[in-house]
């Protein structure tokens, strides 16, 4: 049960031995997963306050302000090991349960984001893996009736043996509306309501805390809990009844460690004790033993604190939606975790030893020896192709056909749908909000703190080309085995460079989640260092963003920032078998100036169309505002100095391209940040020179390359 250290200092500081059942709990609320053992001390550099911050880290969710008396709850989860056993419940689930963390807060769900990380799909495991997380994900979030607005799917080798699924939700609720986990009063009740509880999922908790191997699928199938999106939904529409109609003192989502985990967190947190009464718990298998019924992560159950005379209307509310619900505890003033089963007491813990007494430190990193940058790739004679090559590749082509899985327009406030920059969504007549996830793994896998900058400002400039300033920043932080000096050392320095780029540009680190032991014994590697991140932004008005590809002929093309010699980690690198040589991209000064300028040149409605420059580089995203019609770009006056490939594929931070048939004007506006005309659109064709070289790509091949993944997907 217990590894023998915990033991020990359980042991002694409870004053006898853990019986099993309370080893149980121990087991799962001081796991990696729960507990943050691995992660507390570097989590605590993060700024987590500011202006619109109302709650930080430690509840479900955060939420912060967004105006007029609305304000949003926002929140981020990983399922990657139950995603890899098993794939569509795995997925499906990670749903659910951020979802659950969303509604537990009193806000409604509005919005989704799926950063996901897959092996190559010529590998028939990663492929089967691939349509079954996506088909989860479509299942849970489109019955539920909640918007995928945008997502990322970034494909490695390294991810062959451990995939990751990331899921970001936002919710919506008025500030007086707003409950937390934190238990008010001695004699409240707790009522469970709900789906019934069995045996699924059981130590899901400490299963996330541990290495996948080769017989995982096999072994690891009763760790995966099963979702049902119906009771689900049932479940958003009875809680947010039941806090509107002002019963639900405190509230929490049954997810990680299940019963044992919400129950003892939320008393902890009003710095209660907590009597439960094992026999009230519904359930939907005989012979479960408190063992099981404590831990089991079941899914869709609530956990309210109801006011001894409003426990009946709460039980009232779950029978009108067809939901179970039992009054299973009270809260007390005796500091214990108290469970009885049978007329007898199974589990009696200090509740402050299971929740906070965790050992949690800064474990030994390793700095890993100096990497040579290596030499360049040649230059290829055909730079067209290369261009097709790139646009082709699954990491930069079109995700179109996992977009078109999901339901991105139910409840009607998406503006801006998947294929964009940013998710657009309209929250109170014209005010908005803007949505970006994900990060580049391989940046970070070659310089940890410059790729771990790079994350926000990549997500920030996503933001930025729409119009959109970030407010607040969730972080899933994906990782190898904590253990190992070279792998903490990679964590350590990722979470450093987010946060100094989170307070460079002002956004507060609000929650999130760490999914540490992500390392397979089948391929023997660990996954690249992901920190993959949410980034929620205000735009004041939803109808300035402009579309993300050319919508006029005879614009003025501008490309802003600058293009350096930054090939460390580029997707043109990793298709010429060079992942490992080059300089990774720095996060050039006065970036927050950079976005700021970008801002208000949108917000001037000047901006016919506006676009990020980042995977794949400019040659990638002029192939993508090449739609509707193409462009005549000379690129002589940009990087004089640099190879033709290190030109085109770059993947320089803080760059971004815009049209506008008023390019004077425009240029005051941007004011002293790098920017030049490089070209107009029109035409047929995609038309780029530079020094020494020409090339022209019609827009058909352009269309064409853009779909391998579709096109592969439909085959």
């Amino acid at each position: 049960m217990l590894p023998e250290n915990d033991f020990k200092i359980v042991a002694e500081k409870m004053g006898r031995e853990p019986n099993l059942v309370e080893q149980g709990c121990f087991l799962n609320l001081w796991s990696e997963h729960c507990s943050y053992r691995s992660s507390a001390p570097l989590l605590k550099t993060f700024t987590t306050t500011g202006e619109r911050v109302i709650i930080g880290p430690g509840d479900d969710a955060a939420v912060v302000s967004f105006g007029n008396g609305w304000v949003l709850a926002i929140g981020m989860e990983s399922h990657n090991h139950p995603s890899y056993v098993d794939p569509y419940n795995g997925a499906a689930t990670g749903v659910g349960g951020i979802v659950r963390d969303i509604i537990s807060m009193g806000a409604r769900p509005i919005a989704l984001m799926d950063p996901l990380y897959f092996g190559p799909l010529n590998n028939p495991k990663n492929l089967y893996l691939f349509e079954h997380i996506i088909e989860g994900i479509a299942g849970y979030g489109n019955c539920i009736g909640v918007p995928v607005v945008r997502g990322e799917a970034f494909f490695d080798e390294a991810y062959s043996g451990n995939p990751l699924v990331n899921v970001v939700a936002v919710g919506l609720a008025r500030e007086e509306d707003i409950v937390t986990a934190c238990a008010q009063k001695a004699g409240n009740k707790l009522v469970l309501m709900g789906s019934t509880t069995g045996r699924d999922g059981l130590g899901g908790a400490s299963f996330a805390s541990r290495d996948l191997s080769e017989a995982s699928e096999a072994e690891d199938r009763p760790s995966i809990q099963i979702g049902d999106p119906f009771t689900e939904k049932l479940l958003i529409e009875a809680t947010l009844e039941a806090v509107r109609s002002g019963y639900v003192r405190s509230c929490r989502d049954l997810g990680a460690a299940g019963l044992a985990g919400a129950s003892s967190e939320m008393a902890s947190k009003g710095n209660l004790g907590m009597h439960i009464i094992a026999d009230n718990v519904i359930l939907r298998e005989e012979g479960m033993v408190p063992y099981e019924i404590l831990i089991a992560e079941s899914q869709e159950r609530m956990l309210f604190e109801v006011e001894p005379g409003n426990v009946q209307a709460v039980l009232d509310i779950a029978k009108k939606y067809d939901l179970n619900a039992s009054m299973i505890g009270e809260l007390t003033e005796e500091l214990t975790y108290k469970v009885e089963f049978k007329g007898k007491v199974v589990a009696d813990i200090p509740i402050k030893l299971l929740t906070e007494g965790a050992p949690t430190f800064e474990r030994p990193s390793r700095t890993p020896a100096a990497r040579e940058e290596g030499d360049k790739p040649e230059i290829p004679k055909d730079l067209k192709e290369a261009v097709l090559k790139v646009l082709s590749s699954h990491n930069v082509a079109s995700k179109k056909w996992i977009s078109r899985q999901y339901d991105h327009e139910v409840q009607v406030r998406t503006v801006m749908k998947p294929g964009d920059d940013a998710g657009i969504l309209r929250i109170d007549g014209n005010e908005g909000i803007a949505m970006s996830c994900g990060c580049n793994p391989r940046h970070t896998l070659l310089d940890p703190y410059q790729g771990g900058k790079g994350t926000l400002v990549e997500n920030a400039m996503n933001l930025a080309v729409k119009g959109s300033r970030g407010i607040a920043v969730v972080d899933c932080l994906n990782f190898g085995n904590p253990e190992k000096p070279d792998i903490y050392w990679q964590f350590k320095y990722a979470i450093l460079g987010l946060g100094d780029a989170c307070r460079e540009l002002s956004i507060p680190v609000v929650g999130g989640n760490v999914s540490l032991y992500n390392e397979s014994e089948e391929f023997r590697t660990a996954i690249p260092p992901t920190p993959s991140i949410g980034v929620v932004g205000y735009i004041s008005d939803v109808t300035i963003a402009p579309p993300g590809v050319f919508a006029n002929e005879g614009d003025s093309i501008i490309l802003i920032g600058i293009t350096k010699d930054e090939m460390g980690g580029s997707e043109y690198y990793s298709l010429a078998g060079k992942k490992k040589n080059g300089k990774v991209p720095l996060v050039p000064e006065n970036v927050s100036g950079t976005i700021d300028a970008i801002i208000s040149a949108v917000e001037s409605r000047k901006i016919t169309a506006s676009h990020d420059i980042s995977l794949g580089g400019l040659a990638v995203a002029l192939c993508e505002m090449c739609v509707n019609t193409g462009a005549d770009v000379d690129l002589i006056s940009v990087g004089q100095e640099m190879r033709a490939d290190d030109l085109l594929f770059s993947e320089s931070h803080a760059r971004a391209i815009i049209s506008t048939s008023e390019p004077e004007a425009v240029g005051k506006l941007l004011g002293d940040v790098p920017h030049t005309v490089i070209g107009t659109t029109g035409g047929r064709n995609l038309k780029i020179s530079g020094s020494g070289f020409s090339i022209s790509i019609p827009l058909e091949e352009i269309k064409e390359a853009k779909e391998s993944l579709t096109k592969q997907m439909m085959e």
